[in-house]
């Protein structure tokens, strides 16, 4: 993973783990190609309400698994467009390569999700 100081770490489940969607909305695909396996335990994904698209929504015994990756400002900047109003900007607590790490995610509230 990119070690630049300005970098965010943000936890992917969903479209953008798949690199021709993250170069399509990015203008790069790095960040998904140098991303880690991770965890989000206390989550399960599900549909946002109405949509094809992906949310997460708090279930005690679940786990999400997904990816851990680094963003540069600018490439955060093309993936909060692509990720639009009906999701919030969280930080959540992820596992990966053994340890426990903070990371930002979009989620819906969860009553947009299906449940």
């Amino acid at each position: 993973m990119a070690r630049d100081s300005l970098a965010m770490r943000i936890f992917l489940y969903g479209t953008l783990m798949d690199p021709e969607v993250a170069r399509r909305v990015a203008g790069e695909d790095r960040f998904v190609r140098e991303a880690r396996p991770a965890l989000l335990p206390g989550w399960r994904k599900t549909l946002l309400r109405g949509t094809p698209f992906p949310t997460l929504v708090p279930e005690e015994r679940s786990v999400v698994h997904g990816l851990l990756a680094e963003v540069s400002p600018r490439t955060l900047a093309g993936l909060h467009v692509y990720e639009g109003s009906l999701y919030r900007f969280v930080t959540v607590p992820v596992l990966s390569e053994g340890r426990r790490v903070a990371a930002r995610a979009w989620i819906a509230p969860p009553w947009r999700a299906l449940r």
